[in-house]
């Protein structure tokens, strides 16, 4: 089982990035998330993966961060959620949200994330809620969306060009340290080069 790849970026998708690791490009299946914190084509990088083994293919999924892994392999176990819609899922909410949401029975936040009907949203508060519970005390409360000012403008430029939330909110986070001074279009030009990869 590959656990963990670090290589160049090769190229990026619309849900899905080619890591070159020695000469072998891995293709890795990556929430909106985890794709929006990935560094542009050329530099290095290192994700976390699952390796996922059909009958007629073996698949990598790919994540940013232990706890955006832990609440995938947390939805894997749930009866009808497979690889590619819990990738779907957490390309909807970020992985401590999810898990704040499942802890706190929020089935209304939760059919909020495309793909998840009311169905789904309530077995996954049933059979998840005591798994999660630890990764959503750590989250702590939920935090506001981006911050203030700038880099709060910044995420809701993004939102109205057409990026899901979790994608604004990582570009942002990558963004916050190096924001200080800078006009907002100065910050949207280089939150739409990082997404652009």
């Amino acid at each position: 089982m590959i656990a963990r790849l670090s290589g160049k970026v090769a190229e990026k998708g619309a849900d899905h990035a080619v890591l070159d690791v020695g000469g072998v490009g891995y293709l890795v299946h990556l929430s909106a998330v985890a794709l929006a914190q990935l560094p542009p084509a050329g530099q290095t990088a290192t994700l976390r993966t699952f390796t996922n083994v059909r009958q007629d293919a073996i698949e990598l999924y790919g994540f940013a961060s232990e706890d955006e892994e832990a609440v995938f392999r947390a939805l894997i176990d749930v009866k009808g959620v497979g690889p590619r819609a819990a990738q779907n899922i957490l390309s909807g909410i970020q992985a401590k949200d999810l898990a704040q949401a499942i802890a706190q029975g929020d089935v209304a936040r939760l059919t909020k994330v495309p793909g998840v009907g009311k169905k789904t949203a309530e077995r996954l508060v049933v059979e998840l809620k005591d798994k999660l519970a630890v990764l959503a005390r750590a989250a702590g409360p939920a935090r506001p969306a981006a911050g203030d000012g700038a880099l709060e403008q910044l995420r809701q430029a993004l939102v109205n060009l057409g990026y899901k939330p979790p994608q604004a909110d990582g570009a942002v986070d990558r963004l916050r340290d190096a924001s200080e001074g800078k006009k907002l279009d100065e910050l949207l030009r280089d939150a739409l080069k990082l997404l652009r990869g």
